[in-house]
């Protein structure tokens, strides 16, 4: 309970010192969060796994061990996925009526559901990559009732992708710039660009299908 309070109350904080506070427990229990349940959506998972590689890197987190942050951001990360799944799945009727929903700011339900509709299966894996929607995305997947098989693969393939794309970027910054962690602001617009590259690359690809598909052909 003390970490999770330290984390709410730390937003807005330098995402080193968040983490110099709550270690690698309070970070694994705030990508689970952000990952998939909806209370987590304000959590800034992208800078915290980004800090968590620089200092990984110093020495200062898991005594040093990339590895063990990696695979556990990875496990926290899916499991919180698996967690948002079965919650839209069992409560997707009450999630679906906006007029009866308990849940606060169900905008981000629609949202995550437009970006679901936009994407297909693949949109669990590329909404890593977008706040707040990653969190409601896997709800989402849940109340449309998503084949589990398929959302778990997607599942994995973010997060995998996320987390270690992060972390190691963290770990590699801080390898060839030790002064990085003093520029957060300048690192955080970094992180925002590099979590833009897999959207970009699906709008690209999904562009260049529909041109080249017959119904898509200009002059057709």
């Amino acid at each position: 309970m003390h970490v999770l309070l330290t984390l709410i109350l730390g937003l807005g904080v330098d995402p080193q010192r968040l983490l110099h506070t709550v270690g690698l427990i309070g970070l694994l229990l705030a990508v689970f969060a952000e990952s998939g349940m909806m209370v987590g959506f304000f959590l800034p998972g992208d800078s915290l796994l980004f800090a968590a590689g620089l200092l990984t890197y110093r020495g200062d987190l898991a005594g040093g061990q990339v590895w063990l942050v990696t695979v556990g951001c990875v496990i926290a990360a899916v499991v919180g996925d698996q967690v948002g799944y079965g919650v839209g799945r069992k409560l997707g009727p009450r999630l679906a009526d906006r007029e009866r929903s308990r849940f606060p700011k169900d905008e981000h339900l629609v949202k995550a559901q437009a970006f679901f509709d936009r994407h297909g299966p693949k949109a669990i894996a590329l909404s890593r990559f977008v706040p707040i929607v990653r969190t409601f995305c896997p709800v989402v997947a849940g109340v449309s009732r998503m084949d589990h098989r398929v959302f778990t693969r997607w599942n994995v393939i973010g997060g995998v992708v996320w987390a270690v794309g992060l972390i190691q970027l963290g770990y590699w910054l801080g390898r060839i710039a030790p002064g990085v962690g003093d520029r957060m602001e300048l690192v955080v617009v970094a992180i925002v660009v590099f979590s833009l590259i897999p959207i970009g690359v699906e709008l690209v690809r999904s562009r260049r299908e529909r041109t080249d598909s017959p119904t898509g052909t200009p002059g057709r």
